[in-house]
């Protein structure tokens, strides 16, 4: 008599660590999918992408008259205009990284339940259709400083560093916000107000120098400060705060890790429950 024998297959449970060769396997399908999100965003738009430098422009518009022209908000002795557009380029790119990826996995729900390749790849792709974003309101910000009379100079080779940081953080918060709205479906409506009360306690409208200095490390621990403060060095030549740039850049690298790890843990659940 032969011995039966049955076969359980479950989940692998406790942290699964992430493939970076898978990842880079299905590089052509993150590709696909933000392209596919860029040309969704621009479809059957007049001024298509250009789009991406109005909302900044916009905002930099905005704040300039309230805050710049009648709050006389200081600005570290730079036009107002460019100090607020230098702060809104990061940030504008961090709010709608943050917001599709943590929107990512409920809009790609038919696919994840048919289809096997890393769910990370969702995240991911959000990420880059906002780097083109990015790009293309960067021109303004040379047209600025063209304007303004502010000429290029080496630092700017740190804004490289500063965008892999702000990538870093955006992935972070945005795959922890993505897993948990999967299971928590108004997690999607706390996004939204979460990034509103973010950008003022951030400084994009205010500069560093008006926090106290002994009290600007704790400004720094969150991310987006030095960040900010850092893109605005790189571009308008201001002297580097290195201590308050390197706290938030071991926070965005801490929030990523946190972010990478619950997303790992719930990853296998994804497919039963969205």
């Amino acid at each position: 008599m032969y011995e039966q024998f049955d076969t359980i297959i479950e989940p692998q449970r406790g942290w699964i660590p992430i493939s970076f060769r898978e990842l880079w396997k299905y590089r052509e399908l993150a590709y696909i999918l933000a392209w596919r999100d860029v040309k969704i965003r621009y479809k059957q738009t007049a001024l298509g992408a250009a789009w991406a430098i109005f909302q900044p422009f916009i905002s930099m518009i905005v704040f300039s008259v309230f805050f710049g022209t009648l709050m006389k908000v200081p600005s570290d002795n730079l036009p107002y205009p460019i100090f607020v557009y230098a702060g809104l380029l990061p940030w504008t790119f961090f709010s709608n990284s943050l917001t599709g990826a943590s929107n990512s996995l409920i809009g790609q729900a038919n696919l994840i339940s048919k289809v096997y390749f890393p769910r990370l790849i969702i995240p991911l792709s959000s990420l880059g259709s906002c780097l083109l974003d990015f790009v293309i309101a960067l021109v303004i910000m040379f047209v600025l400083m063209f304007y303004y009379g502010i000429s290029l100079n080496i630092s700017i080779l740190i804004s490289p560093l500063l965008l892999v940081a702000t990538m870093a953080t955006a992935l972070g918060v945005g795959t922890l916000f993505s897993a948990l709205c999967v299971s928590y479906r108004d997690v999607k409506y706390i996004v939204p107000f979460m990034v509103q009360l973010w950008m003022y306690i951030s400084p994009v409208i205010y500069p560093v120098s008006i926090v106290p200095e002994r009290w600007r490390w704790l400004l720094s621990l969150n991310p987006m400060a030095g960040l900010i403060d850092g893109y605005r060095s790189a571009f308008l030549g201001k002297p580097f705060d290195w201590v308050n740039i390197g706290i938030s850049v071991g926070v965005s690298f801490v929030l990523l890790v946190a972010g990478l790890i619950y997303f790992r843990m719930m990853e296998r659940r994804f497919a039963d429950i969205i």
